[in-house]
């Protein structure tokens, strides 16, 4: 079985990306598809990055705790919200802070908004992002428009089957990425 992490990476006081991935968290689970662990950013809490973890003279437990959670997982799930077209600092803070860790890692997007787009613009800039330091980006991408009307705040979605139906497709081509590379290692 594989394991997966989930990065929740809205800090924002009120947040409601953190309902997806608190689903996603469920439905791994529910559907034994994979071990998983979530990863908020809010509970690390990492301080502004001024340097990469390889480079950190004394870094934070946190940040190696980060670290090596990344390293032991098969895949990474991202959970963004969509902040004026971009994603929050809490997560370009994580992504930055970490480099050899992120080479050939197999990374869902999967992208939340109050509004009626999903988080549709944020997924290019993240996507850039993520390409820049090598990791292998699934090509399926997971948009969940006006979320706080999909899920209530401990995760559970509004309309169940439909949102399960659409979620075994996004895990589907998530693991498949999983699967191609670890026989590639």
């Amino acid at each position: 079985m594989y394991h997966l992490a989930i990065i929740s990476s809205s800090v924002r006081i009120g947040r409601n990306s953190h309902r997806v991935a608190l689903y996603f968290e469920q439905y791994l689970r529910e559907k034994n598809l994979a071990s998983v662990e979530m990863l908020d950013l809010n509970a690390y809490n990492f301080p502004l990055f001024d340097e990469r973890l390889q480079f950190m003279k004394e870094p934070a437990p946190g940040v190696i705790d980060f670290s090596e959670k990344i390293k032991k997982a098969d895949g990474v799930i991202i959970v963004t919200p969509e902040y004026n077209g971009g994603y929050p600092a809490s997560l370009k803070n994580a992504i930055d802070v970490l480099f050899p860790e992120w080479k050939r890692k197999p990374v869902a997007i999967a992208t939340a908004s109050a509004g009626p787009f999903g988080g549709a613009q944020v997924n290019t800039s993240l996507a850039f992002s993520l390409w820049k330091i090598g990791v292998l980006l699934v090509p399926s991408l997971y948009l969940v428009a006006k979320v706080q009307d999909s899920f209530q705040a401990d995760g559970q979605p509004v309309d169940k089957p439909a949102t399960d139906k659409r979620t075994a497709k996004y895990m589907e081509e998530l693991l498949w990425c999983v699967e191609a590379s670890n026989r590639m290692k």
